[in-house]
């Protein structure tokens, strides 16, 4: 286990106090976080080398919030204590080598010192100070920020929350004007900022997606059903929860504080096919799991399904941070179906990795042979020119199965097992810097899609024949689309698939969307070239 953020109770009581009256200190704004410029200040009393300070916060600050509360600065003061008695300070480090809860509290020089001078004196009467600071903190965030343009980075808490604002403030109104929600993705939400990183698993029936979250859990989770029939027939959200329990999805669809509101675009038929799993669980609270329907072969499967299928899984792919595609030795094929599901997670190849689940059931002859086979399925189906990353391994509760394999088999196994554990346990730690990366894709699709929407506004008559013009658009859109990128110098990656905007478009009328507003595509490039860099600039390590 990692020595990252801890829990408060792996630190003894004693200890405690004498950190939670250092942290109030360092804490010069009074907010219940420690910045960069708080911690460059109070740490320098350590007296450790710069870089031991900056793997110090790195370790600290895992989650690239770009502050430390009470948790993270004792695990800080705790790796200093580390350092100061010659300890190495590296991510890895074990929490099993160092008895954590009776480690003492570092040597700070002139601490003592300092903290004599600002206990306050018994006749202080803080009340009235303390009230007026309260209320300060209570005035909406808007009151204060009402005739300003740019975000004041002193009041954002992390880079999280300048992310809110600046979508709330900049973003949002361009989706909003040229209905980038109607089109491409519903307008976000808080909860869509604050959800948990998800990883999703897809693959046929029965290739074992159920028992891979199952194995990561070491338990079942509440409605999960295991078989080598099609099993699974909806789909699955596992998420941390106080208790064991399933909630059905038109209801989690309607919850505020659960990013699944936008699921509601896919009707009843669909809702009535998802839910949510909760329980408690140590991973759960860092990682949600998406577990999916098998995908059948077949055309008759497609019109079996009363709801959007390739949709769905297009709406998750955008939300994950991780896709697993599932296969087994025995399912090496790609349907009909299976190509429309892959096609549809273009534009998030990066999240993309391929499991080839149960390989203990062939020898290692086989496991060659069918390697092989699923390298040259896949090749025909996603059209990269690098090699997909493949995990061989053999994902449930049994040992694997070394009188199939040999002991070349098993080592091969392990290894390959670790290394997606490792790829799942970053997960977390990289969760902050691909919310940025989605942030800033959206942000350019958005862009691009006012660009559209303006230009084919501008294209439709004054007058007469409407009818026919927008039906000539709409059947050139190829042609309207190369237009816009050479008018504004555009890269034509960015362009969203034509057909599927087509379909979006033939139920509009082209003469009610809005012109062009340079302010607003102004505003979006303000924040993709000065804003977000200053947010990055202001919470990255301080020791930098």
């Amino acid at each position: 286990m990692e020595i990252s953020p801890v829990p408060i109770s792996t630190c003894s009581k004693e200890n405690q106090q004498i950190y939670q009256e250092w942290f109030d200190y360092a804490d010069s704004d009074g907010d219940g976080r420690i910045t960069g410029s708080d911690a460059t200040k109070f740490f320098a009393m350590s007296n450790l080398p710069r870089p031991d300070l900056k793997q110090v916060w790195a370790i600290a600050d895992s989650k690239r919030q770009g502050f430390l509360g009470f948790g993270e600065f004792i695990t800080a003061m705790q790796l200093v204590s580390l350092a100061q008695a010659g300890q190495s300070i590296t991510q890895d480090l074990s929490s099993s080598e160092v008895d954590l809860v009776n480690l003492g509290p570092p040597k700070m020089t002139g601490l003592d010192s300092l903290l004599a001078k600002k206990r306050p004196s018994p006749r202080t009467n803080e009340s009235d100070s303390n009230v007026l600071t309260h209320n300060h903190h209570q005035l909406p965030v808007g009151f204060l920020r009402n005739h300003q343009k740019k975000i004041s980075l002193s009041s954002v808490t992390s880079i999280v929350d300048g992310l809110k604002r600046l979508y709330i403030q900049k973003l949002k109104p361009l989706e909003v004007t040229y209905r980038f929600n109607d089109f491409v993705s519903p307008l976000l939400t808080n909860s869509d900022f604050d959800a948990k990183p998800m990883v999703m698993l897809l693959g046929q029936y029965s290739t074992g997606k159920t028992t891979f979250i199952k194995h990561l859990l070491q338990s079942s989770y509440p409605g999960a059903h295991i078989g080598p029939e099609p099993t699974t027939d909806r789909f699955v959200v596992v998420m941390s929860g106080p208790d064991e329990r399933s909630i059905p999805g038109n209801t989690v669809a309607v919850q505020a504080d659960m990013p699944y509101s936008g699921l509601t675009t896919f009707g009843t038929a669909f809702l009535s096919k998802f839910e949510c799993s909760q329980m408690p669980h140590p991973l759960l609270e860092h990682i949600t799991f998406v577990d999916t329907p098998g995908v059948l072969s077949g055309e008759k499967q497609r019109t079996q399904r009363a709801y959007d299928f390739t949709g769905v899984t297009s709406w998750f792919a955008a939300k994950c941070d991780l896709i697993l595609l599932l296969f087994d030795p025995h399912k090496l094929d790609v349907s009909d179906e299976f190509k429309r599901v892959i096609s549809s997670l273009r534009g998030h190849d990066d999240k993309i990795r391929v499991v080839l689940n149960k390989a203990d059931q062939v020898d290692t002859q086989q496991l060659m042979r069918v390697y092989g086979a699923l390298m040259w399925s896949l090749g025909k189906v996603i059209n990269t020119p690098e090699v997909m990353r493949v995990y061989i391994g053999s994902f449930n509760d049994k040992p694997v199965n070394e009188a199939a394999t040999g002991p070349i088999g098993k080592e091969l196994f392990e290894k390959e097992q670790e290394d997606l554990l490792s790829d799942l346990k970053d997960i977390p730690k990289k969760a902050c810097d691909r919310r940025i990366n989605e942030f800033v894709k959206r942000a350019r699709a958005a862009k691009i899609h006012a660009y559209i929407i303006s230009h084919l506004k501008k294209e439709m008559p004054a007058m007469m024949g409407k009818a026919k013009t927008q039906q000539r658009l709409i059947d050139n859109l190829e042609d309207e689309f190369a237009k816009v990128q050479r008018e504004f110098h555009l890269p034509p990656g960015d362009f969203p698939n034509v057909e599927h905007f087509r379909e979006r478009l033939s139920g509009y009328n082209l003469d009610k969307f809005e012109k062009l507003k340079p302010k607003m595509i102004q505003a979006v490039d303000d924040m993709l070239g000065y804003d977000i860099p200053d947010l990055l600039k202001h919470f990255r390590n301080p020791y930098d």
